[in-house]
């Protein structure tokens, strides 16, 4: 890794061990990818239309910087624990932790610009079409770009770290050593798209909105709301995380 890769991963692992934050983390996973990656483009195949390029955020983006977040275990317990009843330690850590992103993000594009490196970042999340509930700036996909890890059948990215975490990432006008190629082929992660052995994510939904032949948004979302509204003192908390206490909550399975 050069030094400037050396830095950031450096730098994004610091901020998270001085976090002072309730919720408790694995080591985070870092990653870079060629901002003219044709993969970036072909978002706006898979993903949205309008997906942004890296040059969007960035005209003179030359790299694409990608981070994992993932969740200490007790979290992942925790919202094992109870099938229909979304822990408090879950919902606080999806606060707290996009909290976090941001703060990491902001530090992180103020310390590049010591180094004459121009940078730019989006939100953690809420960052997407309140219609269509598409985000225009995929964190999870930039991540599996960078070389983080694979898509389940949960839509979840599943990392060597698992999948239960979040995602954050910033482009940058330096270049960076990029951890995957495009004409690479995909690690595949998770156990149902290797041999269909494993459906805990479906088995763990509680509104049914995750099943073999897709995820229903709408539907997701709308437990999401109900969810947001019993933890109101903690802000918004519209998560659940059900399909990412699996076996591959902490690891990859395969």
């Amino acid at each position: 890794m050069d030094n400037l890769g050396t830095f950031i991963t450096a730098f994004v692992r610091q901020q998270v061990a001085q976090a002072e934050t309730e919720t408790r983390y694995r080591p985070p996973r870092v990653g870079f990818a060629d901002a003219t990656d044709p993969r970036f483009p072909q978002l706006r195949e898979i993903c949205e239309p309008t997906h942004s390029l890296p040059s969007d955020l960035l005209p003179a983006a030359r790299s694409v910087i990608s981070f994992f977040l993932p969740f200490a275990e007790e979290i992942v317990d925790a919202n094992r624990a109870h099938p229909h009843q979304v822990a408090r330690e879950w919902a606080l850590a999806y606060v707290e932790t996009n909290t976090l992103i941001n703060d990491i993000s902001h530090r992180l594009i103020a310390a590049l610009a010591e180094q004459g490196v121009k940078a730019a970042a989006e939100p953690a999340t809420h960052n997407w079409d309140p219609v269509t509930l598409i985000s225009r700036w995929s964190h999870k996909s930039v991540a599996a770009i960078a070389g983080l890890g694979s898509f389940g059948l949960h839509h979840m990215l599943i990392t060597d770290a698992g999948c239960a975490g979040r995602f954050g990432s910033l482009v940058v006008d330096a270049v960076l050593e990029p951890a995957s190629s495009p004409d690479e082929p995909v690690v595949q992660r998770c156990s149902y798209f290797v041999d269909g052995s494993c459906l805990a994510c479906v088995h763990h939904c509680p509104t049914g909105a995750l099943t073999e032949a897709g995820l229903d948004k709408q539907l997701c979302y709308r437990w999401l709301l109900h969810v947001a509204d019993g933890f109101r003192e903690l802000g918004v908390a519209d998560a659940c995380g059900k399909c990412a206490t699996g076996p591959c909550a902490l690891e990859s399975t395969v």
